[in-house]
Order: C-alpha cells, then structure tokens, then sequence
C-alpha cells in the first residue's frame, strides 16, 4: 500500500489526465476491491469483469472523491453499485455462475471435506440478502470497518453493524457451527 502523501500525489495527477498515474492507482487497489466483489458474487470472472467496469467509473468519477474517505473505500463504493446492477440480471448470472461453481469444485487439488465445507459457505452466503452478503464480505472478508463498509454499502453505521451480526449468525446456522465470540 502506498503512503497517504504519494496516493494524494497520484490522484492528483489523475485528475489532471495521467492515466499512468491512475493505473498506479489500480495497481495498488484491485485486490481489494476484486476479492471484495469476489465474495458477494461468488464467481471469480463476473467479480473481475465489475472491477474493471467499477475501474472504469471511477476514472470518470474520479473529479467527485473529496478526500473525505480513503480512495479504497471510494473505488469499492463504486464496484458495490456495479454489482447492485448486476443482480438485476439474474437468470444470466445464475447459469454463469452454476457453470463456474460446477467446474471449479471438480478441478481443485484440496481434500474433499475442505472443498464440501467451501461449497456450504458458498451456498450459505448465496442464501443471505444482498445488503448482508455485501457487509460480511466487507467486513470479515476484507477486514474493512463497520464505517467504511457503511460509506461503502451507503447504508447507516448501525444497519451494518447489524447486518454483520445477523449475517454471521445465520451464516453459522447453516453451517451448523456454534457461535464464536471474537
């Protein structure tokens, strides 16, 4: 990650039309926000096709950061709203994503009980609304904070703290694990 001052430096550029200096910026980003999309879409190739479009956006968008947040937060505000969109095409996505599912669990190298236990979690977020989903994956799966998944979702402080209880709880519920403390 790069400092506070050089990533000022570089959106400042930005700005001004570099786009070598906005591709630093991705550089340092896009596994954020790629493993962030990665986990509320389930599907690795749909996830990396909204982070290039949320990319784009942002380069476009990029005059409306004021700073007020970190540029992270910012890029993965916008990826969060290009998932949104995808949802409402459904129907394609489901085969998409029962393809990829069905070919990635058969082609991995690890023991079956680790696969089955990947395959429930993955059903099991499947099964949480949207808004739920988003947060767990910001929060426990990104280690982003409550205020910054907040900011990102565009949702009240509290709505998420809330989304990351419930989420978890009925994460552990399908998953037949008792309730850890942390």
């Amino acid at each position: 990650m790069a400092a506070a001052g050089e990533e000022a430096r570089l959106i400042g550029l930005a700005r001004a039309g570099d786009f070598a200096a906005f591709g630093r910026l991705v550089d340092l980003h896009q596994a954020a926000v790629r493993a962030f999309l990665r986990r509320v879409t389930g599907n690795h190739a749909d996830a990396d096709d909204l982070a290039q479009e949320a990319f784009a956006r942002t380069w476009e968008v990029l005059h409306r950061f004021d700073g007020t947040s970190s540029l992270r937060t910012f890029i993965c505000g916008v990826a969060f709203q290009y998932w949104r969109r995808a949802r409402r095409a459904q129907n394609r996505r489901e085969v998409r994503e029962t393809a990829y599912a069905d070919l990635s669990d058969t082609q991995t190298d690890e023991p079956p009980e680790r696969a089955a236990q990947r395959l429930a979690l993955r059903k099991a977020m499947e099964e949480l609304p949207e808004d739920q989903r988003a947060a767990l994956a910001l929060c426990l799966g990104q280690e982003f904070t409550h205020a910054e998944a907040a900011e990102i979702l565009g949702l009240p402080l509290g709505t998420v703290k809330s989304h990351v209880t419930r989420g978890r709880a009925r994460l552990q519920a399908a998953l037949g694990v008792a309730g850890v403390e942390r």
